[in-house]
């Protein structure tokens, strides 16, 4: 069974930083892409950051300069490198490995005070 685990979320101030990490375990096939996507409460769940398996990557315009994605194929992790971090970059950050199929973690939330 493949399970992602987030971890490093938590409250900040704005202009702070926190890195997300999402280790995944379990039997799966190539990990073509690996991300974050977040979701503030009564908002759809967004893209955040992408990054692929040859580590072409993608970003939100609104995270541009400022979150970073990269990934550790010998641990099957992913992480999100968070700074200048702002109130509306509040929300439930959840990981995201497209492989044969999509799978989602639970979520760590980022809170960002003003």
């Amino acid at each position: 069974q493949v399970q992602l685990v987030e971890s490093g979320g938590g409250l900040v101030q704005a202009g702070g930083s926190l890195r997300l990490s999402c280790a995944v375990s379990g039997s799966i096939f190539s990990m073509h892409r690996m991300g974050w996507y977040h979701q503030a409460p009564g908002e759809q769940r967004e893209l955040v950051a992408i990054i692929t398996s040859d580590r072409s990557t993608n970003y939100a315009d609104a995270v541009k300069g400022r979150f970073t994605i990269s990934r550790d194929n010998t641990k099957n992790t992913v992480y999100l490198q968070m700074n200048s971090l702002k109130p509306e970059d509040t929300a439930v950050y959840y990981c995201y490995v497209l492989s044969n199929r999509n799978y989602w973690g639970q979520g760590t939330q980022v809170t960002v005070s003003s």
